[in-house]
């Protein structure tokens, strides 16, 4: 597995911070004091790996954004969100300084030239580890603009590549050439004129039609959808690039005319280039995702020489969470060959129900330059294409998987020997975590393609979770594909939980791993696996504890079974200093998130790791422990259905076994009071707390983050559930606590971004269920966060958050009586 980094727990948020407005009645109010030192604790840098693997790029990681950085001008349109100041994303994440750590000797050095006040979007290595590419949003008062950067390895210092800004609404507009001679990039063509302006006067009535006879079709509910031709234009107007090959000095060349191209990649050998375009007509119900594109391999001056699809515009998919497209998709280069097309078709025309001749569900095809031959069928799957790992001509491992029994296979396929049979490497169900081999470990090659790390006798390494009735123990493993035989290099010991972020070397036994425990943060270490044990490790980064006021925080990972013998797990933290014969229960805040399962036996199997770093975040609920609440984080909610049965026809009895089984066992522990206790959650896990408030008496109150509380207003499936509500609406209306808000006796605080574009959970379903609660003598407060969607991201935000909640576990939980 080509593992990204990133890795330390903490995500790269936007990072231009601004001065806390005060607090009035009405606007943004602040939580206490302790609250606070959460959002603003110290976060750590995140890191990029070199291509040959001794250089990291270090990116710092800043505060939370003011909301007057999230409130940036945003246009919504065909399901993006696009910033029209800058011709980009208007939700990129930033970092604002870089630099570069030597993993042999440890030291970090700085790099000069870089731009006053940084807002690096994304970066990129050249493939021979010369430079450094970056993106750079820039400001300069109400214009704005996504320049391009370079960073000369060697001399540690940047430079602007290019004046003429950069397009970034479909693409981060700038990718590597093979060579590392310069990069593809993406620019907003010369003329292209200012963007078009409605006069806000309708030309005739906005029409769609449906002709009876028509293929059934999953129609998920998308949000930011064009509404008429005016917004078509624009979206038009804004997908609209110039691709240009940009040299190291900064001299474009031009290829081709401009279009709305979605994707642009030159081929390894550097002579062919694979585009994606946009086509009308455009959609009204579906995103930009689903429009009908132009797949085509043109040469490097832009005359296209070979069309691979022309797909249509696709308005929903047959039932089924197996569904897919019918004819092209995947398409890609093989990496290990210099111009060889490769893509997926399915032979049931992307219906799972529709029978099929010899069990065959997709082939895989692929096709070589000049491409004046038939493509050669690469692989046939009797499930979906889930994937393919490139080494070399006789070594690529192919992966298939079916949603509906959770099958999943590995395959050994010769893609230049294609009379091999291929050799089956695995089979099991992709949610039995504890048979999971691991993923292959890649390596980026010469021209910047990830390619299978193959070692002498055709050896493989394996980067697994190590998940263990005991909790995840990370390993690295060495399997010979020649006798199927594993030799475990690497595991994980307590106390301590260790993963392998990367491989270093060619044979696996020098690895950059992450390393942390209960009261120490992830840090980064080298392991020398040819030293003896005591002497492996070598520190890279000393990051501190980034709230040493939680410290001592009590965490333990705990087991416990539901009244079916479903065993469970969860983490149970305590506040410092806290004891129970001492003090005795608290009040506790749980927090979930259920998951479908097809066996008793996978639902059971232990998550997570008790070595693992009590990070306090102001995301999850560990943050209430400051506020003296103890802390039931993720208890296993499965909801499972066995055989041909679907798990959500017994999900409310399941989803109350659950939530009784985690009640009673923290009860039992003696931390926690059954008076007083909150349920809470995220997205699906809001829906489970609105369940949970409408058929139990288990807790209190319940804090219901950016849900989806009509399942009616997702009538073609959500979650796992893969059935429209014409076929299952008994199911849906059970489920659906809108439906029960009349039986919702307890108080349900309500928070949602007023811009969520999550599918599902639009603003509307918080609202709805708030005017039910309200209109039935409940308890209820709802609170939209303005410029927020699925996930928060101003500082303003957060903290009127966690005030909210608090506020809310204070009043009806705290000093709740029995």
């Amino acid at each position: 597995m080509n593992k990204p980094l990133p890795l330390l727990p903490l995500n790269l948020g936007l990072m231009a911070a601004s001065p806390q407005s005060g607090a009035q009645e009405g606007g943004y109010r602040l939580p206490p004091a302790a609250l606070m030192e959460i959002v603003d604790a110290p976060r750590a840098p995140a890191l990029s790996l070199s291509p040959q693997r001794n250089l990291a790029a270090v990116v710092q990681t800043p505060p939370l954004p003011g909301i007057a950085e999230v409130a940036q001008p945003e246009l919504k349109l065909a399901g993006l969100r696009i910033n029209p100041r800058t011709c980009s994303s208007s939700r990129f994440a930033f970092g604002t300084d870089l630099g570069l750590l030597d993993i042999a000797t440890q030291k970090e050095s700085r790099i000069r030239g870089l731009p006053r006040a940084l807002r690096l979007a994304d970066l990129a290595w050249s493939p021979d580890q010369r430079y450094l590419a970056f993106s750079h949003v820039a400001y300069k008062g109400e214009r704005g603009s996504v320049e391009l950067w370079l960073v000369d390895i060697a001399a540690r210092k940047a430079s602007r590549l290019s004046a003429q800004p950069l397009s970034a609404v479909l693409t981060r507009g700038f990718n590597w050439l093979p060579d590392s001679s310069g990069l593809l990039v993406h620019w907003r063509p010369a003329g292209i004129g200012k963007a078009p302006v409605s006069d806000g006067i309708p030309t005739g009535p906005i029409q769609q039609d449906s002709d009876a006879g028509g293929a059934l079709r999953q129609l998920r509910t998308y949000q930011d959808l064009l509404k008429n031709e005016a917004d078509a234009r624009l979206f038009e107007y804004y997908v609209t690039v110039q691709m240009v090959l940009l040299d190291l000095h900064g001299k474009g060349r031009p290829i081709g005319e401009p279009g709305q191209f979605s994707r642009t990649s030159v081929a390894p050998g550097g002579q062919y280039l694979l585009t994606q375009s946009v086509t009308r007509p455009y959609s009204y119900i579906v995103p930009a995702s689903s429009f009908g594109e132009r797949v085509e391999v043109r040469d490097l001056h832009g005359t296209v020489l070979h069309t691979v699809a022309l797909l249509p515009l696709e308005e929903g998919l047959p039932p089924g969470n197996d569904a897919v497209s019918e004819g092209v998709r995947h398409v890609s280069w093989r990496a290990d060959a210099p111009a060889t097309l490769v893509w997926t078709e399915a032979q049931d025309g992307g219906d799972p129900a529709r029978p099929v001749i010899d069990n065959i569900r997709d082939l895989v095809y692929q096709h070589a330059a000049p491409f004046r031959e038939p493509p050669l069928v690469l692989a046939r799957l009797t499930m979906r294409y889930a994937g393919i790992a490139w080494g070399r001509g006789d070594v690529a491992l192919i992966n298939e998987r079916w949603h509906k029994t959770r099958d999943y296979k590995q395959w050994m396929i010769q893609p230049d020997h294609l009379s091999t049979p291929p050799e089956l490497i695995y089979a099991g169900s992709y949610e039995d975590r504890y048979s999971s081999p691991g993923s292959p470990v890649m390596r980026a090659d010469g021209s910047g393609f990830p390619r299978l790390l193959i070692g002498p006798g055709t050896t493989l390494l394996l980067d697994g979770a190590g998940a263990t009735p005991e909790g995840d123990r990370p390993f690295i493993d060495r399997l010979s594909l020649t006798t199927k035989t594993k030799e475990r290099l690497f595991q994980s010991a307590a106390p301590y939980f260790e993963n392998v972020a990367a491989v270093l070397n060619d044979d696996g036994t020098l690895l950059l791993t992450t390393r942390e425990s209960p009261t120490e943060r992830p840090n980064y270490y080298l392991r020398d696996l040819t030293k003896p044990e005591g002497r492996q490790l070598t520190a890279l980064t000393s990051y501190p504890h980034p709230t040493p006021q939680l410290k001592d925080v009590h965490k333990e990972q705990i087991r416990y079974p539901r009244n079916d013998g479903v065993e469970l797990t969860a983490t149970l933290m305590l506040p410092p200093g806290y004891d129970a014969v001492r003090d005795g229960p608290l009040p506790l805040l749980m927090w979930a998130y259920p998951q479908e399962f097809k066996s008793a036996g996978a639902a059971s199997q232990t998550t997570g790791s008790p070595y693992r770093f009590n990070a306090v975040s102001y995301w999850g609920p560990a943050a209430f422990l400051a506020m003296g609440y103890a802390v039931l984080d993720n208890p296993s909610f499965p909801i499972v259905g066995a055989g041909e049965e679907e798990p959500n026809d017994s999900y409310l009895p399941q989803l109350v076994a659950d939530a009784q089984a985690a009640v009673d066992e923290v009860v039992r522990r003696g931390v926690a009071d059954r008076h007083r206790i909150a349920i809470g959650g995220h997205s699906y896990g809001a829906f489970m707390t609105g369940n949970l408030l409408a058929h139990t008496r288990l807790f209190k109150a319940g804090i219901a983050r950016s849900g989806a509380y009509n399942r009616t207003l997702t009538p073609f499936g959500f979650q796992s559930e893969e059935r429209p509500f014409w076929q299952a609406q008994a199911v849906y209306q059970a489920m659906s606590p809108f439906n029960n808000a009349d039986k919702i006796k307890d108080a349900m605080l309500l928070i949602h971004g007023a811009e969520d574009s999550n599918t599902g959970t639009f603003p509307l379903q918080s609202e709805r269920m708030f005017q039910a609660i309200k209109g039935l003598g409940g308890t209820a407060r709802l609170v939209m966060l303005p410029n927020e969607s699925h996930a928060y991201r101003a500082r303003e935000s957060i903290l009127h958050m966690l005030y909210e909640t608090n506020a809310w576990l204070d009043k009806y939980v705290k000093h709740a009586k029995p």
